[in-house]
């Protein structure tokens, strides 16, 4: 049976949406596994990626990058951010296009799947950093992980990931995700 991936990508927004829901004041200065940002950084990495990819898919402006989008309400604008992103990838015939982007033209199904699993890694990201519960089906971390793995066997990881790290193959799915695109995992 085929996946869903709009199911799958409204399902890990939501956990990830639950997961800031739950940062605690204190914690959005704390460092992160992606040693350049810290939680707050993540997460505005994540509200800018998902403008990115809602302006690619519409033919909307691109967000100035490099600035602040979360404002006084990181919630507010991850939550304002996704409904965007969901209504963009539920626009009909969006998923069979081809669009154009840095790395090259991906068919609207591609760009979900990029952005999913880079949606799930940084959710993980900020599970570590916050020890706040994150819930992703096995299965969707593996098929992830199956993405991700095809797509980065012909491209460079130099400024984008570093090097995959050791892991039991018996780890969960999420944690081998993480290790392939070079987190430590404890």
């Amino acid at each position: 049976m085929e996946r869903d991936s709009t199911q799958d990508l409204a399902l890990a927004s939501a956990e990830v949406g639950a997961l800031i829901a739950r940062i605690r004041p204190e914690q959005w200065a704390g460092p992160t596994p992606c040693a350049e940002w810290s939680v707050w950084g993540v997460v505005n990495h994540i509200v800018g990626l998902n403008l990115v990819f809602t302006a690619m898919l519409t033919s909307g402006p691109m967000p100035e990058r490099g600035v602040d989008i979360l404002g006084e309400d990181p919630l507010g604008a991850y939550r304002e951010s996704n409904a965007a992103l969901q209504r963009a990838f539920g626009e009909p015939g969006v998923l069979a296009r081809e669009f154009p982007g840095p790395l090259g033209t991906a068919t609207g199904a591609e760009r979900l799947q990029i952005r999913l699993t880079d949606l799930i890694t940084h959710g993980w990201d900020l599970r570590q950093a916050t020890g706040i519960e994150l819930r992703i089906p096995e299965e969707m971390a593996e098929h992830a992980l199956a993405f991700i793995q095809v797509q980065m066997a012909t491209q460079n990881r130099a400024g984008r990931f570093g090097e995959p790290r050791r892991i039991a193959e018996s780890a969960p799915a999420l944690d081998r995700l993480a290790a392939f695109l070079g987190r430590s995992v404890g």
